[in-house]
Formats: structure tokens, C-alpha cells, sequence
């Protein structure tokens, strides 16, 4: 179990589901963790659904935890934490989600002897299914990385990466839902153009997904040789993969990902 105090300064769906995990994983006691909204009902609602503490001001919220997660949007979190630098422990580790936002911003309203780490998690996270990326700078000790790692995989899977790969990871992870959505309702709506009912074929489709992307995890296979194992010689799969291919699947997605990549960069300014 980690011995840390955790607080949260922003109460929205990323917030509520890394919360969820720690509480739901046992790794740390809910009267560890401090959530600060500026909505009071949602302070209320979280502190009331997991245990946790509500606290009367992000200042208190600062002054309390080791571990602050900066959990609002990107637009206000550079002067969030402005306000905040005071206030927090002088080992405190922040931890920004906010997509498009630098360590080296962060540094610039915290101060540049704070330990911060950056991170990216998915949506899939709301359901425990998240893969993130965690990022610190150099004054982030390892026993503190750990424990921010430890944190992601409670909701998840979590890799720590150099920053230069976060549009990779952008396009590779944060995006990558919007794909998948598109690809299930692709292959449903053909699922009921050959006569199956719409919920029926949501749930076929859906579970197709998950469970080839358990096989990509769990077997270690190459994603071709999977492939190879379902496309018998002269079978119903090979001509379906034979105009994927005709259509350009693969380089429609290359191609997706890397004007994803090139808009994550301009957005940053990188």
C-alpha cells in the first residue's frame, strides 16, 4: 500500500477515475486521498462515493499532500499552479494531465527545483482499461516514479517516456479511441446491413476488438502472425483483409496518425 498523500485539484472524469482505481486496487487508504473541485457538490459527491476527503481550498488541499495531481484543463492549469507554488511541501511531486502543456511550462510557474511529472492517460481509463504515459523531469527520484506508475496502473496500463514521443503517444493512445469507435461502428453497420440487429451488433463488434487486442497483450505474437492464424488459404477472412488492403487501410491510419502527431505538435508550439 503507498504511503503518500494524494490530492486532486480538479473533480472531472480523468480525476474521478484514477481515484477509482486507487480505492477500487486497495493500494492506498481513501483517508489518504484529498480532492479540491471548484464545485462543492462535486467535492461533496466524490468525498461521499469513495471515503476520501473533501478539502476546504486548493491551498489547504497543496499544503497537505506529497503527491499533487493537477487534474483541470489545459487552458487554466498553468495559472492554477501559479497560484499554488507557495503552498505546496517542498518534496511535493506534481503530476499535470493536461494534454499539449511542457514540463518546461510547468517548471515556469512552479519553479524549476519542483519534482514534476507529466502524464497521459486515455479514456479508456474511465472503464480501467488506460494505457498512460508518465513523464518526469530530472529532480523526480525513483522510489517517487514508482509510485506515480503505481498510481496509473491501478486504472490500467502506464509506461514511463522520454517527452519527445509525447505526439506519438498522442496519436498512438490519447487519440487512438476515436479510431477504434469508428472501426466497431464500421463493422457493426455492416453487421446489420447483412441483417443483424444494432445492439447485437455493437456487442459482436465491440468484443472482436477487445479480445484481439488481449490476444496482442497476452501472447507477445507478432500482429501479422495473429492475422496469418485467422486467414485460412482461399477463406472468407483472407478476402476480406484483400480489400483492406485494395482500400488502403493501413496507410489511411499511418497517414491519420501522423497529421495527428503534426497537430499535436503545432498545438504545443514544439
Amino acid at each position: 500500500m503507498l504511503e503518500k498523500r494524494i490530492g486532486f485539484i480538479g473533480g472531472g472524469n480523468m480525476a474521478k477515475a484514477i481515484i477509482g482505481g486507487l480505492v477500487n486496487s486497495g493500494k492506498i487508504a481513501p483517508s489518504s486521498i484529498w480532492i479540491y473541485d471548484r464545485k462543492p457538490a462535486t467535492n461533496q459527491a466524490l468525498a461521499d462515493q469513495y471515503g476520501i476527503n473533501a478539502a476546504g481550498s486548493a491551498e489547504a488541499l497543496a499544503r497537505e499532500v506529497d503527491i499533487l495531481f493537477a487534474a483541470v484543463k489545459p487552458n487554466v492549469i498553468l495559472k492554477v499552479l501559479n497560484d499554488l507554488a507557495g503552498q505546496l511541501r517542498k518534496d511535493a511531486v506534481v503530476v499535470s494531465i493536461a494534454a499539449g502543456v511542457t514540463l518546461d511550462s510547468l517548471a515556469s510557474v512552479l519553479g524549476h527545483d519542483r519534482k514534476i511529472i507529466r502524464a497521459m492517460p486515455n479514456t479508456p481509463s474511465l472503464v480501467s482499461e488506460g494505457m498512460t504515459s508518465v513523464t518526469p523531469n530530472v529532480l523526480v527520484e525513483q522510489a517517487e516514479l514508482e509510485d506515480v506508475v503505481t498510481i496509473f496502473e491501478s486504472f490500467g496500463k502506464a509506461a514511463v517516456l522520454n517527452e519527445y514521443l509525447i505526439h506519438s503517444v498522442v496519436s498512438v493512445s490519447g487519440s487512438a479511441p476515436a479510431y477504434v469507435f469508428m472501426f466497431i461502428e464500421a463493422m457493426a453497420d455492416a453487421a446489420v446491413l447483412g441483417g443483424m440487429p444494432r445492439a447485437q451488433a455493437y456487442q459482436f463488434a465491440a468484443q472482436a476488438v477487445k479480445g484481439s487486442a488481449q490476444m496482442v497483450l497476452e501472447t507477445g505474437k507478432h500482429p501479422a502472425e495473429l492475422k496469418d492464424m485467422v486467414c485460412s488459404p482461399g477463406g472468407t477472412t483472407i478476402e476480406a483483409v484483400k480489400v483492406l488492403e485494395e482500400k488502403g487501410f493501413r496507410a489511411a491510419v499511418i497517414e491519420a496518425m501522423q497529421r495527428c502527431m503534426a497537430k499535436s505538435e503545432k498545438l504545443s508550439g514544439a
